[in-house]
């Protein structure tokens, strides 16, 4: 974090009121620091220097100094205020050489060994500025297919995909933060049982989330005919081929697979030696049950909100999963910390919707100033950042803002709570981005998107929405990340450098204190517990509100996404927790759930099922 030459731009307005956590992450990871590695920079000074940069985009469009100064100040003052916070990259790296501001990017994984090396290097330039990467690994051909150059056979998509890995942990060392990458392969890649099984030793590829790509088609399959064979394609030949069921899962290769004759369909009599489509889906539940991976995504969903169909398919997304993208696409989000809108007048708390539009209409403004002024390691990736001007704008602070208003995280009401509310941001959002439009021009793709040929809407974005998981962000802003229900009201983070700090809930300590029943010896009671649902002297009302992740049945968890996911362009990162004593079939429920109740796509957790949890009780 070190810089050489460091200009202080003096912070127009008054400095963030900051918990002792979110000192401590700044301080970690965001602020200046000399040469013997002493912060020099205060966290004013950081927003100052992000609005600074923000609002110099305002040139571009004419605006002279006297504006660009106050363009400075209200987007200081939106950052300061901790209403809105954009994504790490932009806070870590604006004003500084290098000067990537946006998080989020997939890149292509071609079927050469330059092209892989090539997409290596590349995310290594990313990922060494702070961002995050996805790949598809659907292209490679499977392992033991034929290498025309050589004569000899492949080793397969999981050797490749190590030396991805690999590549992550060399340059994690010197990096600002974890190095994240999304793995994804579709469920007809003939190595796919490979793949399953691959993230299931926990010391394995630990740097990378990993998905199932599965198709509407497959889907019905295994909704009303499960027992139908399993079909997989050679990507490079597009010969099919079954899976049977003697294989060994580790080492098989193509040539133990049965070839299929041209498109025909397999003789009855194939039925019990090989895969059926219920195989693979049980593998999927059955792993994702053991250790939470994999996640799965519906990618035709995905692509009929693909808002530039002609430049391509989507085939991957950021390591989170909100944001959908083309290869060497990039995207740049940013939250809004919703709780900071409850109001109370009269004992009766209510949300502050003009504020919140207010709020949403800057946000978009500065988000959409950022892909001006930041840089891109990566070529390929700068041309589409600037032709399709990607932006995502989400919420966090969401479970504070239910508990402020009394509303229990499992309850209908919540529900059409929270889908009122992103549909509120996404229309402000989207209107934000056509007065945009028509200031600035709309994105350069848009003639040939959707939002001409079926929206005939001219918009500054292609894609403005998405609920990101908000991890480091909403540590800086005091409040419960993304959309999730809070862990517990009391409990202990893990960060980067492997130390620990105590997160106590801020609403719940206020109505706790306020009530007249917080003390030190609650505080433990709580840590060790991770709930208060069994704590009788806590007033059952009180206990009905403050549910937390745990307490909260997964069902509920999946209502929530699949509610917000209805007002948002891109996708929603949602965890859906299960308890240590959850069984498979409920992991199989929730799945077929969030399919039909039309999520993109769905990653659940189990307790316990890994060995280091970045959330933990004592």
């Amino acid at each position: 974090m070190q810089d050489t030459k460091y200009e202080v731009i003096p912070p127009p307005g008054k400095p963030p009121e900051l918990s002792e956590n979110a000192l401590t992450v700044l301080q970690s990871r965001y602020l200046i620091k000399d040469s013997q590695g002493k912060c020099i920079e205060t966290p004013a000074q950081l927003f100052s220097r992000t609005a600074s940069l923000i609002a110099g985009a305002e040139a571009k469009y004419g605006a002279d100094s006297n504006q660009i100064n106050g363009w400075h100040k209200r987007f200081y003052d939106l950052m300061a205020s901790l209403k809105f916070l954009p994504n790490s990259p932009a806070l870590m790296n604006a004003n500084r050489p290098g000067g990537m501001l946006s998080a989020c990017f997939v890149l292509p994984v071609e079927d050469s060994i330059e092209a892989i090396f090539e997409t290596i290097k590349q995310s290594a330039l990313i990922q060494k500025a702070g961002g995050g990467t996805g790949f598809s690994f659907d292209k490679l051909r499977p392992t033991g297919d034929r290498v025309a150059s050589s004569g000899g056979t492949t080793s397969g998509p999981i050797s490749f995909w190590r030396v991805f890995s690999e590549a992550t942990n060399a340059i994690q060392q010197g990096a600002f933060r974890r190095g994240a990458n999304m793995g994804m392969m579709s469920v007809e890649h003939p190595d796919i049982l490979k793949f399953l099984y691959a993230k299931q030793n926990l010391k394995a590829f630990t740097n990378f989330n990993i998905s199932v790509k599965v198709t509407d088609d497959w889907m019905k399959r295994v909704l009303s005919s499960s027992d139908s064979l399993h079909i997989v394609k050679n990507p490079r030949t597009g010969q099919r081929y079954l899976l049977p069921r003697r294989i060994d899962i580790t080492d098989y290769t193509i040539s133990d697979l049965h070839k299929l004759a041209g498109k025909s369909a397999p003789a009855p009599q194939a039925k019990g030696k090989f895969y059926t489509v219920g195989d693979i889906w049980k593998t999927i539940i059955k792993c994702a049950h053991k250790t939470g991976e994999p996640g799965v995504v519906f990618i035709d969903r995905i692509n009929r909100d693909n808002p530039t169909p002609s430049l391509g398919k989507i085939e991957a997304t950021n390591p989170c999963g909100e944001q959908p993208l083309l290869d060497y696409e990039a995207c740049t989000l940013g939250s809004i910390n919703v709780a900071k809108f409850v109001t109370s007048s009269d004992g009766k708390a209510n949300m502050d919707w003009q504020e919140l539009a207010a709020t949403v209409k800057l946000a978009v403004r500065f988000l959409d100033n950022i892909i001006d002024v930041g840089s891109y390691p990566v070529i390929g990736t700068v041309r589409l950042a600037q032709a399709n001007r990607k932006i995502g704008l989400g919420v966090m602070g969401f479970a504070d803002c239910l508990f402020a208003l009394g509303i229990p995280y499992d309850s209908k009401r919540a529900v059409e709570f929270g889908t009122t509310l992103m549909k509120f941001i996404n229309e402000n959002a989207r209107k934000a981005s056509c007065a945009l439009a028509d200031l600035r021009g709309p994105f350069p793709n848009w003639n040939q998107s959707i939002w001409r040929t079926k929206r005939n809407k001219k918009v500054r974005n292609a894609s403005i929405t998405c609920v990101a998981p908000t991890g480091t962000i909403s540590i800086i802003a005091d409040c419960s990340s993304g959309i999730e229900p809070a862990y517990s009201p009391v409990f202990v983070r893990r960060i980067l450098d492997g130390s620990k700090m105590l997160q106590i809930n801020p609403v719940f300590k206020q109505v706790a204190e306020k009530n007249g029943f917080y003390n030190k010896k609650l505080e433990k009671q709580i840590r060790q517990a991770g709930s208060i649902q069994k704590i009788t002297r806590i007033p059952p009302a009180i206990r009905k509100v403050f549910k937390c992740a745990y307490d909260i049945k997964p069902q509920w968890h999946i209502r929530m996404q699949a509610g917000f996911q209805q007002h948002c362009d891109a996708a929603v990162s949602k965890t859906i927790n299960f308890s240590e004593k959850a069984t498979p079939a409920a992991v199989d429920k929730a799945y077929k759930l969030a399919y039909q109740l039309g999520c993109k796509g769905i990653t659940i957790y189990r307790r316990g099922s890994r060995d280091l949890e970045p959330m933990e009780l004592d």
